[in-house]
């Protein structure tokens, strides 16, 4: 058999001294690092990661300082502006700063806000995009985002303003009416109102949902219910945070594509669940 030629070492960008790279770091598993983020892991004198930056990927950069900047709902944290104005100091005292965040930057995870102030300061940046767990972390519970026999539009949002609180600028009635599938980033604590919103806008109590939380990871748990049962299921359930919310018929995909558990030797549930699927609970 022949073995796969080795990438060229001119096609890997060097992080130079006094650059921050903005890099998502996936969903959880390590095995979604992109090559690009292995690259500049190796490279970095600081990593600055978040909380949902699984441990093994900083093994990667055993040469580099390790800081966390962790934001978890409910608990104590860093300021946004203050990790923002770190990453400024370290560029201008000549570290080569790795900025590591969960999932893709760029989605729902300030790096637009925190890529904003370096380059207000005069911090040339680069930009490495990531897996969001919109899409891998549904992938992996067997539910794909799109599926020509369910649906030609997904929205995705989040859960909460940047507060904390229940988001207030999103147009529940808009959402509903135009798309078929919603993700719902960071929804478990407002996860009553935005049933009751949905509900509310016409979207029907049977409505198959899926609750993937820890995604991706060894931990990862899958709750399949129904738009009108899932916060007495997120109840009886114990599911916490993190986790990503899908609402749609997408979700009954699962029932035949849940490849996790026929690697671990189950059979698929249904193998037309479209026509004939209902949701079902499962870990």
């Amino acid at each position: 058999m022949l073995e796969a030629a080795p990438l060229p070492d001119h096609s890997w960008p060097k992080m130079e001294p006094g650059w921050v790279w903005l890099c998502g770091a996936g969903p959880g598993d390590p095995g979604l690092l992109t090559l690009h983020a292995l690259n500049a892991l190796k490279q970095a004198d600081v990593v600055i990661y978040d909380a949902l930056v699984q441990q093994t990927i900083l093994t990667w950069a055993s040469q580099a300082e390790h800081i966390y900047a962790g934001k978890r709902g409910g608990k104590p944290s860093a300021k946004q502006r203050d990790i923002s104005l770190r990453l400024v100091d370290l560029a201008r005292a000549g570290k080569r700063v790795l900025r590591l965040k969960g999932g893709d930057p760029f989605v729902f995870g300030r790096g637009g806000e925190e890529a904003q102030t370096l380059v207000q300061h005069g911090i040339p940046i680069r930009i490495i995009p990531g897996v969001s767990a919109g899409i891998g972390g549904l992938a992996y519970a067997g539910i794909p985002v799109t599926h020509r026999d369910v649906n030609q539009s997904v929205t995705f949002v989040t859960g909460h303003d940047q507060s904390g609180n229940v988001t207030g600028s999103l147009d529940w009635p808009s959402i509903s009416r135009g798309s078929q599938v919603i993700v719902i980033y960071m929804g478990m604590k407002h996860i009553a109102h935005i049933a009751g919103e949905l509900i509310k806008a016409g979207r029907s109590l049977a409505e198959p949902v899926a609750v993937v939380s820890t995604a991706t990871t060894e931990d990862q748990k899958v709750l399949e219910t129904t738009l009108g049962t899932v916060v007495d299921d997120i109840t009886r359930t114990g599911m916490e945070p993190p986790s990503i919310i899908c609402v749609g018929r997408s979700v009954l995909m699962r029932q035949v594509l849940d490849w996790q558990g026929m690697a671990a030797g189950d059979a698929p549930r249904n193998l037309d669940p479209l026509e004939r699927g209902k949701p079902a609970e499962s870990a």
